[in-house]
């Protein structure tokens, strides 16, 4: 056992006997001899963070020019030096300010020079001391300083300290490897509070601070309690090692044992042959979870299914539904993305070239790119709602903006869904179970941020087996999507960063809750004009292309397509009309075959050749001014038409006839209609008994076509006003709005197909609801100059305009009764 009269400050305790040896070089070096006022006058030794404490042995390493020539003057005067430590480190040559008051004399022993110039050295502290005053000796500084006399009177309370001291202490060298059983007996021999605390504080290798507290403390029994408590949270931090290191090699040991029992099933199964090919499919599977970048949560579950996988015999019937499982959480993309092309003038070069028109919804896609492309980590994605007829570009337009924004595109059908499974999959538990379309078309998709095009979702249908639109409300809803829930998956899975693009005919059968998480864009159909552009741009090419021709061996000329249009299709798209374009084509193709001479220039005369008679004869604006006959702006599914509606009085008992399949509210707005113009009798000079005499017969051509809807009361109002009062109404003239009792005219929608078939079919003059005004914006500027539009709040304003004053009316009546007799 060492002397415990000293104790050498080193982790090396082979290097400590080394300092031994050369510390009895410094026994023969006496303290400095204090003076007739108590002071000792030593060079001062500036320690950047080092501390010695007294009866401490140590190496030290001395770099700067003034502290070397310190040293060797203490080294060759046999003195000692003053060794105090530096308020800041980082200060090279420190002034008498940027040292701390309070020090520790040293005895050094002989210089060695090091190859850098530094010097190294053996110190050995000899007591606590305080500086009175500095001065200068040429380039060194020098201290007087008072030595500190170490209080040593036992008390009840040191004892208990350092019994303390010696019990934390003894923990830590117990749980420190790095400590030697040695320095504990060390401890045990000293009886000294003052020395027992320096020696544990230089043991123990606290932070600089708090050995720099300890050095400063000469209270030993506060220097005592300031040891405990960095003892205490020494052992606080061993003690979380150990357990620590406890747990890991716990984790280890098990990991060996598992190994161990796992190569010991091997054998046994290889010896009953049917280890080999199982085994190494167990083996493969879990590589793949390894392999794969899944949440922590995923990767638990996957991680304790495979677990179950291989505890079990091939031949159990479990093990199919596991590996499926498995499977399926290995083969979802979780993290695989790829990056999105935000170039807005890319995206809008990519959409004009294989779209034409539909200004709107380009509008939104190249707004969002472009917020995206400002916050390309906070932007929501969002849920688009294509609606509109059918052929008018909806599911191709989601193609084209996956490709603008290069991400990979994915059509799902949900036309005919009526299972609640048939979205969030199957529970394990029932025999072929499969996850949804849903996380089936991320699975096709491979990665996790697909454009996913929603097909037909107005054609959702719900039974016994549920409501498949509820379960869309997490797909679709940005607030839940982030965690959506598989039946069959039963954990998490983000779609959030999915593209949801949703179509439908007609929004009127989309649940509302489902519609409300929904941005509806509105597909209202082409015009003329722009049917003929789509065609000459893209059906036509594609057409030609696809049935053999080459471009130079067919031409349409635009009276053609003209013809096309308005014979031959009947659509608000152009889907019937690149049909009809094809049967040309193909007609084409088979003379080429044929070896037979073709038209290279199609002509209108032509298409009664190849598509036999026109299919369909366009609804023409009346010819003539008549009494009881209005014409009506209706919508279809088709985009715009117009109908006249035709009424007729009969002797009677004041009954309302209505015929032509009309639906509850278009019967509905007769009854409301007729009710307004008995509260007009007077006022249209309309006897009242009229009414109790006459039968009223309203009738809409083309009966075989249902028809419904509010939108023609001012239409029926205004062909009852006709006939009761025979006045004619203007044949140019076309309106449409509901009416109320009080005579009212209240919005409708489909103004922008109504105004269209209104032009389409020769009307000068349409009568709109006041309120529609707004929707004016969306129609094209030719067909607003051609039109003269009058929106009107009240049915006076209607019977102003639409009617011909009784005056005009009954003179144009003799005239034409003289012309028929005429003729």
């Amino acid at each position: 056992m060492r002397d415990p009269d000293w104790f050498y400050e080193d982790e090396d305790y082979e290097f400590n006997d080394y300092l031994a040896n050369r510390a009895e070089e410094l026994y023969s070096i006496p303290n400095a001899e204090p003076d007739e006022d108590g002071l000792i006058d030593c060079p001062v030794l500036p320690l950047r963070e080092m501390i010695i404490y007294p009866r401490m042995v140590s190496p030290l390493f001395i770099a700067r020019h003034n502290s070397i020539m310190a040293a060797h003057d203490a080294v060759e005067s046999e003195g000692t030096v003053i060794s105090l430590t530096q308020i800041d480190p980082d200060v090279d040559n420190p002034a008498p300010k940027d040292l701390y008051g309070i020090g520790v004399e040293l005895a050094l022993g002989r210089l060695m020079t090091m190859p850098d110039g530094s010097s190294s050295t053996i110190v050995q502290g000899r007591r606590r001391v305080e500086v009175v005053e500095y001065y200068r000796n040429g380039p060194l500084l020098f201290a007087r300083a008072r030595p500190i006399p170490e209080n040593n009177n036992y008390t009840s309370e040191t004892e208990a300290l350092m019994r303390a001291v010696i019990d934390l202490f003894e923990k830590c060298v117990e749980l420190n490897h790095q400590i030697p059983e040695d320095a504990f007996e060390f401890a045990l021999n000293i009886d000294d509070p003052s020395w027992l605390a320096d020696m544990v504080a230089s043991t123990i290798a606290p932070s600089q601070n708090e050995r720099r507290e300890v050095l400063l403390e000469l209270d030993p029994n506060m220097r005592l309690k300031l040891v405990s408590g960095m003892l205490a949270r020494e052992l606080d931090v061993l003690q979380l090692e150990s357990e620590i290191h406890s747990r890991v090699q716990s984790e280890v040991d098990r990991s060996q044992r598992e190994m161990y029992l796992r190569e010991q099933m091997k054998a046994i199964q290889t010896e009953l042959g049917e280890g080999d090919i199982w085994t190494q499919d167990i083996n493969d599977l879990r590589t793949r979870i390894e392999n794969t970048s899944l949440p922590p949560e995923v990767m638990a579950r996957a991680t304790k299914e495979i677990t179950r996988l291989s505890q079990l015999p091939s031949m159990s019937p479990e093990v199919g539904i596991i590996r499926a499982y498995i499977e399926w959480i290995v083969d979802l993309p979780w993290e695989a993305n790829t990056e999105d092309n935000l170039d807005v003038s890319n995206a809008a070069k990519v959409l004009d070239e294989h779209h034409y028109g539909l200004k709107r919804p380009k509008e939104r896609v190249l707004e969002f790119i472009a917020v995206r492309s400002l916050r390309p980590k906070k932007s929501r994605q969002p849920i688009l709602c294509f609606a509109g007829p059918p052929g008018t570009g909806k599911t191709s337009l989601g193609r084209s903006i996956a490709k603008a924004l290069g991400r990979k595109f994915i059509r799902m059908s949900l036309g005919g869904v009526r299972d609640e499974a048939e979205i969030r999959g199957h529970r394990r538990t029932y025999i072929g179970a499969l996850p949804g379309r849903i996380l089936q078309t991320m699975k096709r998709a491979g990665t996790n941020n697909p454009l996913i095009m929603l097909d037909e979702v107005d054609k959702l249908s719900s039974d016994s087996r549920g409501d498949p639109s509820s379960a869309l409300l997490e797909v679709l809803d940005p607030e839940q999507n982030h965690q959506f829930s598989d039946h069959y998956l039963e954990v998490p899975y983000d779609l959030s960063k999915v593209m949801f693009i949703t179509t439908a005919n007609w929004t009127g059968r989309i649940p509302d809750p489902l519609l409300d998480r929904m941005e509806v864009i509105d597909f209202t159909g082409y015009i003329e004009e722009e049917k003929l552009e789509i065609a000459r741009q893209f059906l036509i090419p594609r057409q030609v292309e696809e049935n053999g021709l080459e471009s130079n061996e067919i031409n349409f000329s635009d009276s053609v397509i003209q013809r096309l249009i308005r014979e031959y299709t009947y659509e608000a798209g152009v889907r019937n009309l690149e049909r009809e374009i094809g049967r040309i084509c193909r007609k084409i193709a088979r003379l080429k075959a044929e070896k037979k001479r073709h038209p290279v220039r199609i002509v209108p005369s032509m298409l009664e050749r190849f598509l036999g008679p026109p299919q369909f004869f366009e609804t023409e604006a009346e010819r003539e001014d008549e009494v009881g006959v209005a014409t009506a702006l209706v919508w279809t599914f088709n985009g715009g038409d117009i109908n006249p509606i035709e009424v007729l009085l009969l002797e009677g008992k004041g009954n309302l006839q209505l015929t032509g399949q009309l639906g509850d509210v278009m019967q509905e707005s007769a009854q409301a209609a007729l009710s307004f113009v008995k509260s007009r009798a007077d006022k249209l000079s309309i006897p009242f008994e009229q009414f109790d005499e006459t039968d009223i017969h309203v009738h809409l051509p083309e009966g075989a076509i249902p028809k419904d809807g509010p939108s023609a009361g001012i239409t029926l109002a205004t062909a009852i006003i006709s006939a009761f009062t025979d006045r004619k109404v203007r044949k140019d003239v076309g309106m449409t709005g509901e009416i109320t009792l009080r005579g009212r005219v209240l919005p409708i929608g489909g103004l922008r197909e109504k105004v269209l078939a209104a032009h389409r079919s020769g009307l000068n003059t349409i009568i709109i609801p006041q309120r529609n005004e707004k929707d004016l914006v969306d129609l094209p500027r030719k067909v607003k100059s051609a039109l003269k539009i009058i929106p009107v709040a009240h049915m006076d304003e209607v019977i102003d305009n639409a009617l011909l004053p009784a005056k005009k009316r009954t003179t144009r009546r003799k005239s034409k009764t003289k012309e028929s007799d005429t003729d």
